[in-house]
């Protein structure tokens, strides 16, 4: 995305509004690192070094904290935020702030406790209230068809199954049963809602073509969360989501053709968490068989998701202008006016 640095003689709120503005689905950087990060994490099960994931873990988390204060350095003001939260394409990706954040959070509980815990605590508020007020506005502000996509599952979806999963993690299974239920709830009625626009609305704009993988992250992140809540138990439930988690992740091998004929740009993140949170439930699932080729599958599994999306974060250095960053460096002061920057 391209903006452009105001001239001379603009106002210094009109200046800080345009400068750098990050797009909302930049936080799907951290998000889909956290969710690699855990895959490795559950890897461990398979012989992999632990200093891996949390090498991992502290990627995602200054990935985190970049993204964060990058949004923040280009000065936006209060009514700047809310067009940016009121968008209705780009909005609901802000629940991916404390949705990776959760994940990050309770990781950090496993060496830091108190602190850890208590963000974890945090980011369930922050999403909690965000999800609230993203429903009420569904509810009640009309919209284009065509602009409902995937991600619209983010701020109800994702950040109640998110932060079931955190909540078990640090020792709070009832708080996470309850959590699941709203997520499982919430999938049902949002996932009815988006299948009915695929099917007989619009044509889904290219550019959100990847937000489909987010339709079909439902079923890996449930299973996270359920194998948090019950400590890892088999049981029916598993079984439920492994199918369904097939049944959605199959329409992908199908797409990948055109996957691969889209222009890169940031919104390829979207495809990540979706890839590492079924890795990571799908190495769990395996190590329940007992089977001896369920570890040299389960490498396979985390081969193919540490390839996607490492592939996904080699091109999007492409995107980053460093020749534009030493030159603004190096002359600023002799810049025209009218430079771009890219973000």
């Amino acid at each position: 995305m391209s903006v452009s640095t105001p001239r001379p003689g603009r106002s210094g709120h009109a200046a800080r509004r345009v400068r750098g503005r990050l797009p909302l689905n930049a936080f799907g950087i951290s998000f889909g690192l956290s969710g690699l990060a855990a895959t490795w994490t559950a890897a461990a099960g398979l012989g992999a070094p632990r200093v891996i994931g949390t090498v991992l873990w502290v990627v995602a988390a200054t990935a985190w904290v970049v993204t964060v204060l990058r949004y923040a350095a280009a000065g936006l003001g209060p009514r700047e935020v809310a067009d940016d939260l009121r968008h209705p394409v780009l909005g609901p990706f802000a629940a991916l702030v404390p949705a990776a954040a959760s994940l990050m959070s309770a990781r950090l509980a496993v060496w830091f406790p108190l602190v850890g815990r208590g963000l974890v605590w945090v980011m369930l508020a922050l999403g909690a209230g965000f999800g609230a007020w993203f429903v009420a506005r569904l509810l009640t502000v009309p919209r284009d068809p065509a602009t409902l996509h995937g991600g619209h599952l983010l701020p109800t979806v994702a950040a109640s199954l998110i932060s079931a999963q955190s909540v078990a993690t640090i020792g709070h299974p009832g708080a996470a049963k309850v959590l699941f239920a709203a997520g499982m709830l919430f999938w049902l009625l949002t996932g009815s809602l988006l299948l009915a626009r695929f099917a007989t609305g619009p044509e889904l704009p290219r550019p959100l073509l990847p937000t489909l993988a987010i339709f079909s992250a439902p079923p890996a992140v449930a299973g996270n969360a359920w194998w948090a809540i019950t400590g890892g138990r088999p049981g029916t439930v598993h079984e439920i989501l492994l199918g369904a988690m097939a049944a959605l992740l199959l329409p992908h091998l199908v797409l990948v053709k055109d996957y691969l004929q889209l222009p890169f740009g940031l919104g390829f993140w979207a495809l990540t968490f979706t890839t590492a949170a079924s890795a990571t439930y799908g190495i769990r699932l395996l190590s329940l068989t007992g089977a001896p080729w369920s570890t040299p599958l389960g490498w396979v599994v985390v081969a193919v998701a540490t390839g996607v999306i490492a592939a996904v974060a080699v091109r999007s250095l492409a995107l980053v202008p460093f020749h534009r960053m030493r030159r603004h460096h190096t002359g600023r002061t002799a810049q025209p006016a009218t430079a771009t920057a890219t973000c």
